[in-house]
């Protein structure tokens, strides 16, 4: 059974940074891709990035230039590096595995709450 654990979110000020991650239990997680999703009070999880097994990333085009994900298979670990917050990043941001087109699988972990706010 998969199990992901995110971790690293908070509160910071705008224009600040934080790094997520999300770490994976069992031996499948090289295999997949892995996805960052937020989802802020009253809207639709959306997606925020992926990375292929193969370390293709995509980012939806709010946070291009901004955030950046990387994985570590040694680790089972998935990265997500934010930069210059706004206070529109404000989320419980998410991780899951994706197939290659960023689709999740849906088994999501608990999220970390990040709050981007003076």
């Amino acid at each position: 059974q998969v199990q992901l654990v995110e971790s690293g979110g908070g509160l910071v000020q705008p224009g600040g940074s934080l790094r997520l991650s999300c770490a994976a239990s069992g031996s499948f997680f090289s295999s997949y891709g892995m996805g960052w999703y937020r989802q802020a009070l009253g809207k639709q999880r959306e997606l925020v990035a992926f990375i292929t097994s193969g370390g293709s990333t995509n980012y939806v085009d709010s946070v291009k230039g901004r955030f950046t994900i990387s994985r570590d298979n040694t680790k089972n670990t998935v990265y997500l590096q934010m930069n210059s917050l706004k206070p529109e990043d404000t989320a419980v941001y998410y991780c899951t595995r994706t197939t290659a087109r960023g689709t999740p699988f849906g088994d999501w972990g608990q999220g970390t709450q990040v709050t981007v706010s003076s």
